[in-house]
């Protein structure tokens, strides 16, 4: 059996020899904190709100008008009985959850008399576990963690602990 060759210009032939050579490993930027560092405990990938940096929170969107960032809670990646759970119903729940953790509020939320009635009273602050309609707002990734943008009156309740409610 004869090997043939094939006549390639050089840019075509340096593209495949590119690409046939092995990618070079990801390199990891400790030196820069991500929405990842949020979490704790990667096996049970519960936020906890105390660990989220103030430079990744100054690189978030900042709500406008009447908007509010939120961060949808995650719950445990695995059951009381030590089941781990699959990524693909992890991602489920997480976009049917009810639960949010409130990022940032914009600077018109809670302020339209129509809606809020004279004293305007907030219904949520930055820092408070809320609870949500399912599917509630727009949804975007930052950092590998999903983020979502609600108006202010889709804030349903304010909860001291997420995993008080259960999905149904």
């Amino acid at each position: 059996m004869s090997k043939t060759s094939l006549l390639v210009p050089e840019h075509v032939a340096a593209s495949l020899a590119n690409e046939s050579a092995e990618p070079e490993p990801k390199k990891e930027n400790k030196d820069k904190p991500s929405l990842e560092d949020a979490y704790v405990d990667s096996g049970k990938r519960v936020l906890d709100p105390s660990l989220v940096e103030k430079s990744v929170k100054e690189r978030l969107p900042q709500p406008t008008g009447w908007r509010i960032l939120v961060m949808p809670y995650q719950g445990k990646q695995t059951t009381e009985g030590g089941i781990v759970l699959p990524d693909e119903v992890l991602k489920r729940e997480q976009l049917a959850t009810v639960v949010a953790y409130v990022l940032k509020v914009g600077p018109l939320a809670y302020k339209d008399p129509g809606k809020f009635g004279e004293d305007r009273t907030a219904w949520c602050e930055e820092g408070q576990w809320v609870c949500i309609g399912r599917y509630a707002g727009s949804r975007f990734k930052i950092d590998g963690a999903e983020i979502r943008i609600i108006n202010d009156d889709e804030v349903i309740a304010t909860i001291l602990e997420p995993e008080d409610i259960v999905n149904v």
